[in-house]
């Protein structure tokens, strides 16, 4: 049977999702995100915990003792460095650091699944509840399939969820295949040499070399959403020399973030920019040296997955809708999805509510119960 929320009890999860918004952390950096799910978690008697996890990450775990399925419901744990500007009580004590992504309510979904979980277990297999971190930088994902305590589990499924600004209000979102987008961050940067700025003959700048990247790589873009052949690239950030006016500049860098549906087509867009920019560069006399900043996997929604979403959505009467054209973020959940069977989907969050990463922005309490619902129910028809 089904656990059902009362009213007291989604009272107390919307004061711990207050709780959260209010001492948000950044990537790598969650440590008191970890001791407050910790203490809640530890009041649980049936749910064994695993910490420091992949960094601060945390295993919840719901085990029947039967032989069964092993499914993981994911929810990440870190903020974003956003000053916010609501004035509602529980806003950001930190003051350019915010729940302006509303993992603090991926975390009280979690949270709510365990506290139901631990009055009624599972009849076969194990429910895995992972708090993972660092999911803004692209590093947490890594690290926890890298962790040793992850690497025990061997998980049949996985799952999580997404906050959806633009769609009606608990409306629950669902695509198959490519869900989010694979997503690269990279530096190029170049080094030449200083000469007097009456004398730039003398010296290599890299400007030139970096205007002609800027546009080299203009023309290998396709912004065409509606194509499966989508290539963004975004110049993000760019510096050149110092500010002295007598120097002809030495040093320059320019930062792109580039998407592609796929993560073999976002690999070959790359190649071939790395070979153009190396060409560029050589033609200016100019040393080149890249870095890649971040990366996520494009997120591929297995149909057996998704079609238990579909059920728990339709046994619990709750609204889905199905898209046709993936999210143009990033979600490094993409590197579960490379492994395992698994979903990633979402559940709105109003049609007129603030987008996601806007300095406005909070996860609406009223969507919480929903998010609990789905979970629980996938888990009972996984290990029916």
């Amino acid at each position: 049977m089904q656990q059902k929320l009362n009213s007291t009890h989604l009272k107390s999860l919307c004061d711990f999702r207050h709780q959260l918004h209010s001492l948000p952390e950044l990537s790598g950096n969650e440590k008191q995100t970890a001791v407050l799910i910790t203490e809640r978690l530890s009041k649980l008697r049936n749910i064994n915990r695993i910490t420091n996890v992949g960094g601060y990450g945390i295993l919840a775990i719901a085990d029947s003792g039967k032989k069964g399925k092993t499914v993981v419901f994911r929810a990440d744990m870190d903020a974003l460095p956003i000053k916010e500007i609501n004035g509602f009580e529980y806003k950001s004590q930190h003051e350019y650091i915010s729940h302006t992504c509303g993992h603090d309510g991926h975390l009280t979904v979690l949270c709510g699944l365990a506290e139901l979980l631990n009055k009624e277990l599972p009849k076969s297999g194990k429910v895995i509840l992972l708090f993972q971190p660092s999911e803004e930088d692209g590093k947490g994902a890594s690290n926890v399939l890298n962790d040793a305590e992850f690497k025990n589990i061997e998980p049949d499924y996985v799952f999580a969820f997404h906050n959806l600004p633009g769609f009606p209000l608990k409306q629950v979102v669902i695509r198959d295949n490519v869900f989010s987008a694979s997503v690269l961050s990279m530096i190029f940067k170049l080094q030449g040499k200083t000469s007097h700025a009456a004398e730039p003959e003398n010296g290599i700048n890299p400007a030139f070399a970096i205007a002609e990247i800027i546009f080299t790589i203009k023309e290998l873009t396709n912004n065409d959403t509606d194509s499966e052949a989508l290539f963004m690239a975004t110049p993000v950030y760019s510096r050149i020399g110092e500010i002295a006016y007598g120097t002809s500049a030495a040093y320059g860098e320019i930062h792109y973030t580039f998407r592609a549906w796929e993560n073999k087509l976002l690999e070959y867009h790359i190649s071939n920019i790395k070979n153009e920019i190396a060409t560029i560069a050589q033609k200016h006399q100019l040393i080149l040296s890249t870095e890649v900043v971040d990366q996520f996997h494009s997120t591929s929604n297995h149909p057996s997955a998704n079609q238990v979403l579909k059920q728990s959505c339709i046994s619990n009467n709750i609204e889905y809708t199905e898209i046709e054209k993936p999210f143009r973020w990033g979600e490094d959940f993409g590197l579960f999805t490379q492994k395992f069977k698994g979903a990633l989907f979402g559940i709105g969050a109003g049609e007129n509510c603030p987008a996601l990463h806007n300095a406005d922005y909070d996860f609406p309490d009223e969507i919480i119960a929903c998010g609990i619902t789905i979970f629980q129910s996938i888990s009972q028809l996984i290990n029916k």
